[in-house]
């Protein structure tokens, strides 16, 4: 998929959030609901959007690094950024063992990055190159921006459908059908299919942006089957080494750090990777650096 039809994608998904809200606010019997819902789930947002860098790293105890702590590290990011023309990200180590990195803040000039104690020990320059490089390109395609929007549309879904229940509970289906309507099915509906949609199509969103980083990552470092075989090796090692997350910040990570089954892999924030290193193997081919 190239980066442009992953951007229509995006565009598509967050157009559905949107209709989604509108939906649900004419089940309610208008927008003024839906105003006041999305109002709401921006405010809840924006501070996480506005302070994300400093909330994420403290949760996960990062701690940040000069170049004298980690010369090689500080080497990798600082000639990825270069590339990617923002300013030199602030760089954390996160006391882990499980292989994992994550990049945030709202803008390049406030991004951080930041890799597990974990997977510096495990890859080599080039996977590691591949990996930052990822992290870097969230920035630059501005997903921390992108996950918020998505976030505060889906909150607004979410408190309207909740609305919606009250309004169930409380006899309002009963009303409207005095005066003509039939809104008792359509609340019941909106109770019970917005929510699950609203979350589907975020995660939608998610595993977009994901797709959407590796593209950029792989051709910012021209490696990307050193970026495939990065995902291999996390995959498998955070398997039996797993990292206690968050999962409201799951989809920070470069691999999914929540295990499950089939059910939670419907409900991934991440795609699955055999996907995505059979579309990195298609990059590489494209570059002209296959088996480098």
């Amino acid at each position: 998929m190239s980066t442009m039809s992953n951007t229509f994608r995006t565009t598509m998904l967050l157009a559905a959030l949107t209709g989604l809200i509108v939906w649900v606010g004419q089940v309610l019997g208008g927008t003024q609901g839906a105003f006041v819902a999305f109002v709401l789930a921006a405010m809840m947002n924006a501070g996480s959007y506005w302070f994300s860098d400093r909330i994420v790293i403290a949760m996960y105890r990062g701690q940040q690094i000069q170049q004298s702590d980690d010369p090689e590290l500080w080497a990798i990011v600082q000639g990825l950024a270069m590339k990617s023309g923002i300013p030199m990200p602030r760089l954390y180590l996160v006391p882990s063992e499980s292989p994992n990195a994550f990049a945030t803040g709202r803008n390049a000039e406030h991004a951080a990055v930041a890799v597990t104690a974990g997977i510096r020990q495990l890859l080599d320059r080039h996977e590691l190159e591949g990996v930052l490089a990822h992290e870097i390109a969230h920035v630059t395609n501005r997903d921390i921006l992108i996950g918020s929007i998505a976030a505060t549309l889906a909150g607004a879904v979410m408190m309207l459908a909740s609305m919606a229940r009250w309004s169930l509970i409380f006899g309002g289906g009963q009303r409207d059908e005095r005066d003509g309507g039939s809104n008792a099915i359509g609340l019941l509906v909106t109770v019970i299919v917005a929510p699950i949609a609203a979350m589907l199509i975020q995660l939608a969103i998610s595993r977009s942006r994901e797709f959407q980083a590796d593209a950029t990552g792989a051709r910012v470092c021209r490696n990307p089957e050193a970026l495939a075989s990065a995902l291999r090796k996390i995959s498998a090692y955070s398997a039996r080494v797993p990292l206690e997350a968050n999962p409201q910040t799951a989809h920070l990570f470069i691999i999914n750090p929540l295990r499950g089954g089939t059910l939670q892999s419907l409900f991934s924030t991440h795609p699955p990777l055999e996907q995505r290193v059979e579309r990195l193997e298609r990059i590489a081919g494209e570059l002209g650096v296959a088996h480098r």
